[in-house]
């Protein structure tokens, strides 16, 4: 596995590149805390009963990428990429993996999605809007909620990864 380079978001930039930058830095985050760990690592639950899984993050987080990026942002019709349904638990079962995935492969599918949400956004303006729930959703709601998506999970996975190995920070 490579090493993820997560440099800082400029400390004095326009909206849209801090926005991208914050983005890009917690997506980054969420690189670093699965590097270096085996594929079992990667499958360890944070803490029973909760199934949460760095493998599980990623898989989630791939499907909030091409959700909000692509289903809304680009009004496609991307199916799910793993099962969206709740469990008997009320768990969201896309945070569930399952043995015939591996962590390359669900990496692989994560970064692609991040490479075609980047790609929908490219040539949008912040204030390019897309229907939503009855009204409208700006790229720039949607910047500043995915980066809100993407702070909470990297908590999680803060307490994943010091569970499976002490490792800390990042």
């Amino acid at each position: 596995m490579t090493s993820t380079e997560r440099p800082m978001p400029p400390l004095t930039a326009d909206e849209r590149t801090t926005l991208e930058s914050w983005l890009d830095f917690y997506r980054a985050t969420l690189a670093t805390k699965c590097e270096g760990l085996t594929e079992e690592q990667l499958r360890t639950a944070s803490v029973s009963p909760s199934p949460l899984t760095l493998l599980g993050l990623v898989q989630h987080l791939a499907e909030v990428e091409r959700n909000w990026f692509r289903r809304v942002l680009a009004g496609e019709d991307a199916p799910p990429l793993y099962t969206q349904q709740a469990d008997q638990q009320g768990r969201d079962e896309g945070f569930v993996v399952t043995e015939d995935r591996s962590f390359e492969t669900v990496r692989k599918t994560w970064q692609d999605e991040i490479g075609v949400a980047r790609a929908h956004c490219a040539s949008r303006s912040l204030d390019d809007t897309a229907p939503f729930r009855g009204g409208e959703v700006s790229l720039r709601w949607i910047y500043t909620h995915m980066i809100g998506e993407y702070a909470r999970h990297g908590g999680h996975a803060d307490f994943i990864r010091e569970r499976i190995d002490g490792s800390t920070g990042v």
